[in-house]
């Protein structure tokens, strides 16, 4: 049984654990709010803009523009490029896991095809790094100061890859942040670009396009944006979705240490009582002795 002292110790180190606990929530709460205002500005134009090019890219001839080029089917063989965005640090739940799990089975579920990655954020990088998988481009770091530039580079790195050859698809698995009690892993293709399926009477008549200026000069610029803008809506999703998910796990840290406060103390006051009671039993039979 462990002495007084040494339950006393532990009572501090898990006091000491849980104000450590207590004081990442409160951070990880004020980040949160910033995250999900940039999000929340971002998500409507993204979403636009992907609705827009979607709908564009099933009306025009995929050799308008080398991005639209679908050059085989996705389970026929080829190459494909996945940019895995995780967090640079841990203490944030199962967000790091997911992500990594999610990657897994992309790369399990194509194993006819050859899978490179693109890893932004640290854990995912050292995950991955270690057992041997072939690494395009990395990026740690991002996320203490992101900046649309970081998209910009990043989505030059993957049109670079798949304008030349290099890879024939393009995906993006990142956390979509729904609330600071969910985020939801998703696996989105991001080149070439999806098109749109309109043969269903539902979605109504097809809408023709009068372009100006002509559709080749319209998509030189277009498209390449929409890449931009689609990988920084991801950036800000992952963001957003890692403070919630450290903000739920500090706090189920800082209760759980509260829990384990009072068991010990609880268990402190019982040893200490049963010390007592034998001092008092050693005294009554030593003057009884006597």
């Amino acid at each position: 049984m462990p002495s007084l002292l040494d339950i006393r110790r532990r009572v501090r180190a898990v006091k000491s654990t849980q104000q450590i606990t207590k004081a990442m929530k409160m951070v990880a709460a004020s980040k949160l709010r910033r995250a999900q205002e940039r999000i929340q500005q971002a998500r409507p134009y993204a979403a636009q803009m992907q609705r827009v090019l979607n709908s564009l890219a099933s009306r025009v001839d995929p050799a308008s523009h080398p991005l639209l080029d679908e050059r085989r089917e996705p389970k026929a063989g080829g190459r494909a490029l996945i940019f895995v965005i995780t967090a640079d640090r841990g203490l944030c739940g199962s967000f790091n896991t997911n992500v990594i799990k999610s990657s897994a089975a992309f790369i399990t579920e194509n194993r006819d095809r050859e899978v490179a990655l693109a890893l932004i954020g640290r854990r995912g990088r050292d995950y991955f790094a270690r057992r041997g998988f072939p690494v395009r481009y990395e990026q740690v770091n991002l996320f203490a100061a992101l900046k649309f530039a970081d998209a910009k580079a990043m989505a030059a790195a993957a049109i670079e890859a798949f304008v030349k050859g290099e890879v024939d698809s393009v995906h993006l698995v990142y956390n979509e942040f729904k609330s600071v009690m969910q985020q939801r892993v998703v696996v989105e293709q991001l080149l070439p670009i999806p098109r749109g399926a309109f043969s269903d009477k539902a979605a109504g008549p097809v809408v023709e396009y009068l372009y100006e200026p002509a559709p080749d000069a319209l998509f030189e610029h277009l498209i390449p944006n929409h890449v931009e803008v689609q990988i920084y809506r991801a950036l800000l999703e992952s963001a957003a979705a890692e403070h919630a998910a450290r903000m739920t796990a500090m706090d189920a840290a800082t209760r759980n240490s509260a829990e384990m406060i009072e068991q010990l103390t609880l268990h402190m006051n019982k040893v200490r009582q049963a010390a007592i009671t034998r001092e008092i039993i050693e005294v009554v039979s030593g003057a009884q002795a006597l």
